[in-house]
């Protein structure tokens, strides 16, 4: 039901636009309705009430699943409770417990993840929609944002991920969602528990899932597609989209994937997941007959533990990875891409992408010099050292040590994860994948960080704000030529469209790859480009 502030806010938005007297502009214009700024639709759960915005309805905050705090805390999700009356959906819901991002870094600044509005709280399971039209069964393509972050930060509420520009420019329905993370999603409390939480290693991917069954029940009414959804998403979202390719409960939920800087091949295994749930209840002073306790405590609690083992991992210069999905051999009975690609997806088609110097967004050594890009590859590759700086300063020689040293440490990690992924996809000869690869840098900071992690996010929402991108004659046409592809690729499952140059699908033989380029160079398909470096790579162990 409408609270009073909501009620007291709608009010008055509404008188100030009747006092206007009109909606639109010149003679044409006409009379203004509650409805016309706050729209309705009827939801298999209830009725919700949004806010038109520029030509597009949002609906934020909705929940497709329970509360997840006290007895449904490690649960699969729970179905949501219907209700009577009409709930206001015109502001965020609750984001995952978690820790901030660490603003001491200006990286952290740029991709705003510190900026999530709606609150931090169990009652997390809620995502948000855009749509340029309300008429049942419309049938416009549907896209689905999984949120950055791991499996540890993020959510759909940031302004990264803010879906009313691609909701417009493409004519599509746009979504994101919030859902469990580090402990609270992956904490994997199976060999303490037994069989009541057999599945607690997975809750955060069991939400996801719950997202899109809500999704194909109820996404017709806000004018969507059930049967053309991609999922899609950065780092933390190509991983949580690779994971959904090897899901079962997920097949049938989308019929396209999308994964930028996030190939996932492996997921936990039981092994390291037992590993870190001992270190977890043991923190808290719990055993397995105190496990109980686990639903009583207050959340807090359980998060402070969470940050302490994430700060161990970053102390040793690595991504927080002690909580993530795990192989359970129920909710993720295989690996996603390891050793191939999963049968139950694949006639799935594919994007998978990666940006030309992910790994800046970790580093901080800005006035790195010659010699101390050396020493920085010697770490890498021993002996090698020389020989590898060599081949990369000749590629690129106007980058900085800084911009090299993140350039050679995204070959060895991202681009290898990516080409392996592609490889595996392209190799079962089901459905497409089609690859990218970002060579434009960022503008920030004079450019300091070359093309890093996260800078083909906001083209590819066509929302070119954040501080990664900026707007320029040059961002819009690169935004323009993303988001198109990714419509297209929603709509029909394949890129193409009148604004990207042709872009063949990938094959192990051609190895074509659309390369999207910056300044005076033109955006196009290449086949194997920087082959040399895939192939230094790919002879090196893991």
């Amino acid at each position: 039901m409408s609270s009073p502030s909501f009620a007291l806010r709608r009010r008055r938005l509404l008188g100030a636009s009747l006092a206007s007297g009109a909606l639109g502009w010149g003679s044409a214009a006409r009379a203004v309705t509650e409805a016309d700024i706050f729209p309705v639709v009827e939801t298999s759960n209830g009725r919700l009430r949004g806010l038109a915005s520029g030509g597009i309805n949002v609906f934020k905050g909705v929940h497709y699943g329970d509360d997840t705090a006290g007895a449904n805390r490690f649960m699969p999700p729970m179905p949501v409770k219907k209700w009577r009356g009409v709930r206001d959906a015109t502001a965020y819901g609750n984001y995952a417990p978690q820790m901030p991002a660490d603003r001491r870094r200006a990286y952290a600044d740029l991709i705003m993840y510190d900026l999530q509005p709606g609150g931090m709280g169990e009652d997390c399971l809620v995502l948000n929609i855009w749509t340029p039209t309300l008429v049942p069964n419309a049938k416009r393509p549907v896209l689905v944002h999984l949120h950055g972050g791991g499996f540890y930060a993020g959510s759909g509420n940031s302004p990264q991920f803010d879906g009313e520009m691609l909701a417009r420019f493409g004519d599509a329905v746009v979504v994101t969602l919030n859902h469990r993370l580090g402990a609270f999603g992956h904490l994997d409390l199976s060999e303490l528990g037994g069989e009541r939480y057999a599945q607690s290693g997975a809750v955060g991917m069991l939400d996801i899932v719950a997202a899109l069954a809500w999704i194909r029940e109820n996404i017709a009414a806000f004018g969507g597609d059930p049967s053309r959804v991609l999922v899609f998403g950065q780092s933390g979202g190509g991983l949580k989209t690779s994971m959904l390719m090897a899901m079962p409960s997920a097949r049938g939920l989308f019929h396209r994937a999308g994964v930028m800087s996030g190939s996932g091949l492996r997921a936990a295994t039981k092994a390291q997941s037992a590993e870190s749930a001992l270190a977890f209840t043991g923190a808290l002073g719990l055993t397995k007959d105190t496990l109980q306790r686990l639903q009583t405590l207050p959340f807090h609690a359980l998060l402070a533990v969470q940050v302490g083992m994430e700060n161990a991992d970053r102390a040793k210069g690595e991504a927080p990875r002690a909580f993530s999905p795990v192989l359970d051999g129920t909710a993720i009975p295989r690996h996603p891409f390891d050793p191939d690609a999963p049968d139950i997806s694949a006639d799935v088609p594919m994007i998978v992408s990666t940006v030309l110097d992910e790994r800046a967004y970790r580093q901080v050594n800005f006035d790195l010099d010659e010699n101390g890009l050396q020493k920085f590859a010697a770490t890498r590759v021993g002996a090698d050292a020389a020989r590898v700086v060599a081949m990369y300063r000749e590629e690129d020689p106007a980058a900085t040590p800084y911009v090299l040293q993140a350039r050679i440490d995204t070959d060895m990690t991202f681009r290898r994860g990516a080409h392996a992924q592609a490889e595996r996809k392209a190799a079962q000869g089901r459905a497409p994948v089609y690859t990218y690869l970002w060579k434009v840098p960022s503008p920030a900071y004079g450019g300091r960080y070359g093309a890093p992690h996260g800078t083909d996010i906001g083209p590819s929402l066509h929302d070119i704000r954040n501080g990664l991108n900026g707007p320029s004659a040059e961002s819009v046409r690169l935004a323009d030529q993303l988001a198109s592809a990714w419509v297209s690729f929603a709509a029909t499952g394949d890129p193409n469209n009148a604004r990207t140059p042709q872009w063949p699908a990938f094959t192990p033989a051609q190895r074509a790859t659309m390369v999207f380029e910056g300044g005076s160079d033109t955006t196009r398909a290449q086949n194997d480009p920087r082959q040399a470096f895939r192939l230094y790579w790919a002879g090196r162990p893991s």
